[in-house]
């Protein structure tokens, strides 16, 4: 009996490690990713609406494909085959997916990865602002410190220390507000059918739906940009690496690890983001930026804890 529970830890632990090991190596992908199309907008001057059209269209159907070939192949059309799943998930399309990954794009363009990655990341504030506001929450006190050190880190963030000066374009900020607003709709409205269909068939399809009506404004086959082997490399990155990978291996922890677990390694995002700006494209990070970026990531684990001590409660 005892070796038993021997095996059965260690096999645990095994399972722990390994989904930590994945949920880490998406989040860095997605850090990278933001930071590779930070290189093609600048360099390449790649369109951040054509990168938007090309990359929801091409990792929507790779990974529709993907649940296809695997055991949720019978929810990839069911979803459509209700009128209530189908409406919501061609508005999360319509507005949770292009809101937050253009938005995003944009940010980058006009700031650099690493701001427009953390400004993101601010979506949870968001929905806690929303639920006080309009669902007449009361906040407990930990949340509204949270806030508070939210609101500290995107001043950081944005005037480097000096409250009578931008140190980032205004474009960038508005973008990435933007994006955090994405972020929170992107997070909370497809609630009822992610827990009937799953992530990876509603992501796949909302991927689809945005791609296909960015392709509108941008038409993938009309390429924006310059063309050359680093641009095509670097879209073939932001594709496969920074999306239908690192989308894959978040999936994949779940199976390992708890969504709150996840969640929380999922800040390697932001640092990983930050990491690459600094060393690859040579973004110049101040001890306030460092701050910034402290304060919106102490943010987000705060505010998931309080998250996990009400479900605690409830239980």
């Amino acid at each position: 009996m005892a070796e038993y529970i021997q095996k059965v830890n260690r096999s645990r632990s095994w399972g722990r490690l390994i989904g930590m090991t994945l949920v880490l190596c998406g989040a860095t992908l997605w850090g990278v990713s933001g930071n590779a199309a930070q290189y093609l907008f600048e360099t390449q001057k790649v369109s951040a609406g054509w990168l938007t059209s090309v990359r929801m269209l091409t990792a929507g159907v790779l990974l529709l494909a993907i649940m296809q070939c695997g055991k949720h192949r019978q929810q990839v059309w069911a979803i459509w085959k209700q009128r209530r799943s189908a409406s919501s998930l061609v508005v999360f399309g319509l507005v949770g997916m292009i809101g937050s990954q253009y938005t995003y794009f944009e940010a980058v363009a006009a700031g650099n990865a690493a701001t427009a990655t953390l400004l993101q990341y601010l979506s949870p504030v968001l929905i806690l602002l929303f639920s006080i506001l309009f669902m007449r929450k009361k906040p407990k006190m930990i949340e509204l410190t949270a806030m508070v050190i939210a609101l500290l880190g995107v001043f950081f963030l944005v005037t480097k220390g000096h409250p009578n000066q931008l140190s980032i374009a205004p474009g960038a900020i508005i973008w990435g507000l933007l994006a955090a607003l994405g972020g929170a709709i992107y997070a909370t409205q497809p609630a009822s059918i992610l827990k009937q269909f799953g992530p990876g068939v509603v992501v796949g399809w909302g991927m689809v739906i945005g791609g296909a009506a960015m392709s509108l404004f941008y038409p993938p086959w009309i390429f924006h940009g310059q063309w050359s082997m680093a641009a095509f490399i670097g879209i073939v990155f932001v594709i496969l690496f920074g999306t239908l990978i690192a989308f894959y291996l978040y999936l994949a922890s779940l199976s390992y690890l708890k969504p709150l677990e996840t969640s929380m390694l999922g800040c390697a995002e932001p640092l990983s983001a930050a990491l690459v700006s600094v060393v690859w494209l040579h973004v110049p990070f101040t001890l306030f930026d460092w701050l910034g970026a402290l304060c919106i990531i102490g943010t987000v684990v705060s505010l998931a804890f309080a998250q996990k001590n009400v479900k605690n409660k409830r239980k």
